[in-house]
């Protein structure tokens, strides 16, 4: 479920989003569910190379999807991190088993890449993959890999993430190098969290429709001795309506508001005692129609080694933290549960059905969430998120965020 800061992995990820497809390993669920004899993983039958993750992958590749049966029923690669991002053209052979590029194919150096694949086994149960990787920087080079995306609309909650492949030395130089503006004007300080990641906001959430533009002027500025920038781009996105969720742990509720009036009251059900939900300010950075939870991958883990839960068709999950936390859809919880008990492993879990329903409480706020929506968790037990931890700097006081910038 979550806690990379107490238990497990924390890395910088682009907001991606490929609606009824994406899936990827994630963290947190409900206790009360019997796996049984379940159908291997995507990550077991779909293998996809570059592993994920991968770093320093040359222009040639090889990017390949293979299955070890079934069929192939999508593939998209596509380079995320330029001012539009194109996909790469391939094919998946007669037999549905293998995708590669076409013949001649050349990645771009200092680029992102997503993998994103959706498969059939023999019974035909459809399960899905989404993996990242990054190609080559020229020796002695740096760049920024940033969210959100280019030409997005996100909610107004969204903070500005820039993550860099190599440690910064002189970050005033770097931060200097990078302007963010916004239409209409308001002041916008930056905010390191070590030498690897400058974030950005504003004093306050973003008014509705404001246009945000994103300048990096990196190219030849000097990050440490002998290390230079390569990047010259613009990029901007747009802020939707306003819309911040509040989660009670202690009453079980989650209070929808838009544009400051309450469009609805949620049952929910957050962290259990021994894993409760972090409180504070969190925004959502990736939707996944449906995606895998496995407890192994946070530290929930059994003697043999396995993961306390690993359920692969988790429907409307709505990314919290990097650490793990969701909140997303539960169709296998009681649906007494929600409104009454909290039962999660950190999450907050709304109630669903099995294959994700839009008519259920799940599928409703999915369907009325943005990339950078606020959620705020009150009267959990646990410690407030740390800023850090995903888009949490709203978590921070404007004096505390702007003492985190090298130009102060």
């Amino acid at each position: 479920m979550r806690h990379v800061l107490k238990r497990a992995r924390h890395g910088a990820a682009v907001v991606l989003t490929w609606a009824g497809l994406i899936a990827g390993l994630t963290g947190c669920t409900g206790e009360a569910l019997d796996i049984g004899n379940k159908p291997r993983s995507p990550q077991e039958t779909i293998r996809v190379t570059p592993e994920d993750g991968a770093k320093g992958v040359g222009p040639d590749g090889p990017v390949e999807v293979r299955l070890p049966g079934g069929r192939l029923e999508r593939v998209k690669v596509t380079q995320v991190e330029d001012d539009r991002p194109t996909e790469v053209r391939g094919s998946i052979s007669e037999d549905g088993l293998r995708w590669n590029p076409e013949p001649g194919t050349r990645l771009d150096l200092a680029a992102k890449y997503s993998v994103d694949v959706v498969a059939l086994d023999g019974h035909g149960r459809r399960s899905a993959r989404h993996t990242t990787f990054t190609t080559q920087v020229p020796g002695r080079r740096f760049i920024g890999y940033f969210k959100p995306e280019n030409r997005s609309t996100v909610g107004t909650g969204m903070i500005v993430s820039i993550g860099f492949n190599r440690e910064i030395e002189d970050r005033a130089a770097v931060e200097r190098a990078i302007r963010i503006t916004s239409e209409p004007p308001v002041e916008i300080a930056g905010h390191w969290f070590g030498g690897g990641r400058l974030d950005f906001r504003p004093r306050e959430y973003w008014k509705p429709g404001t246009k945000v533009t994103v300048d990096l002027r990196l190219r030849d500025v000097q990050a440490a001795p002998g290390v230079y920038g390569i990047q010259q781009k613009t990029v901007s996105f747009t802020v939707g309506r306003s819309q911040v969720s509040v989660v009670d742990a202690a009453t079980h509720t989650m209070e929808v508001r838009r544009e400051g009036g309450v469009l609805a009251m949620l049952p929910i059900t957050a962290g259990a005692p021994k894993a409760t939900t972090y409180n504070g300010k969190m925004v959502v950075t990736e939707m996944y129609d449906v995606t895998r939870m496995n407890g192994a991958t946070v530290g929930f883990k059994k003697k043999d080694g396995k993961g306390e839960y690993d359920i692969k068709d988790v429907p409307h999950a709505m990314r919290l933290t990097e650490s793990g936390t969701f909140i997303h859809g539960n169709y296998w919880a009681a649906p007494e549960t929600f409104g009454s008990a909290n039962v999660s492993h950190g999450c907050v879990g709304l109630r669903d059905e099995k294959g994700g329903s839009a008519e259920a409480p799940a599928g409703w706020f999915f369907d009325r969430t943005l990339i950078g929506d606020v959620v705020e968790v009150v009267h959990s037990k646990d410690k407030r998120v740390d800023p850090a931890n995903g888009l949490g700097g709203w978590n921070l006081a404007w004096n505390a965020w702007k003492a985190g910038s090298a130009l102060h």
